[in-house]
């Protein structure tokens, strides 16, 4: 039995739920797990759902085109904003880095151990310190440096050179620069960004000096998808934990480092497996 995955946001109808899940049954489908949200202020549907689609004798009873194609007249009929994805085909990931390596080390260990659904294909920076990480890990590693003087051709090369990865989704674990308006344009939907939870509040160098110096109780991470507006992007994941007046900035960035690797795997993974649906500037996460 293939898995596949159907991702449906559309306004809210009366019957829904009993369209979408007679029409699996007609087309030999199983429902193997099912989420579905309400969001009143907006009358706006969210639903998610697994299906398995029967064999008999070798031969699949309903072919994935078959089942895709014939699913459009319903769509239609509702409005719908979809998708379906086959579960088994791995999402190729791109990890981008700068200097920082605690977050694509943590990826590169789970991709290794097979702890996410997804191939990882390669790392890009504009520094050579990951280089020696991808090796261990036997990943591709290519850098295009960023410089001030050439920067708007500089991030030209990088886009090109992100696109040959041929990625579906690209993460950006730690790498400090922004992105431009046309690559976030490209992979709408398709960038992941991990950083800190002080922002706005202490945005650039020495966030947790600062933090630590302003007294702050709670440190954290935040996992959202990257628009052309900075740090703005919907919301996949966040996490925090308490600190006191007794943690200095050193060992508030350890922990901070901690929770950003853990949160960044947690809202990746959640993409990975088609959870989270987008509506405006806010996610629907069915985890």
């Amino acid at each position: 039995m293939n898995i596949y995955r159907l991702l449906i946001s559309c306004p809210d109808a009366h019957g829904l739920v009993a369209k979408v899940s007679q029409f699996i049954f007609e087309h030999s489908g199983n429902i193997k797990e099912a989420h579905h949200y309400l969001d009143e202020q907006n009358k706006r549907f969210f639903m998610r759902i697994e299906i398995g689609l029967s064999f008999v004798s070798n031969t699949q009873i309903c072919s994935f085109a078959e089942f895709k194609q014939e699913f459009t007249q319903l769509a239609e009929q509702y409005q719908m904003n979809w998708q379906i994805n086959d579960a088994s085909k791995l999402k190729r990931v791109l990890i981008m880095g700068s200097k920082s390596s605690h977050c694509v080390a943590d990826l590169l260990h789970r991709g290794h151990e097979s702890e996410m659904e997804a191939k990882i294909v390669g790392i890009l920076s504009n520094h050579d310190k990951l280089k020696k990480i991808a090796s261990w890990y036997n990943v591709n590693f290519k850098k295009v440096a960023i410089h001030k003087n050439t920067k708007e051709a500089d991030m030209i090369k990088m886009m090109n050179a992100a696109n040959t990865f041929k990625p579906d989704v690209i993460v950006l674990a730690r790498y400090m620069q922004i992105i431009p308006k046309a690559m976030c344009d490209k992979y709408s939907g398709k960038i992941i960004n991990i950083h800190h939870s002080f922002l706005p509040s202490f945005i650039g160098a020495n966030p947790y000096v600062r933090a630590a110096n302003r007294g702050v109780k709670l440190i954290g991470a935040t996992c959202h998808y990257v628009t052309s507006r900075l740090d703005e992007g919907p919301i996949i994941e966040q996490d925090v934990l308490r600190v006191n007046h007794s943690d200095s900035a050193q060992k508030m960035q350890k922990m901070g480092q901690d929770i950003e690797k853990v949160t960044l795997a947690k809202g990746l993974q959640y993409h990975l497996e088609d959870r989270v649906l987008t509506c405006n500037n806010k996610t629907v996460v069915f985890d």
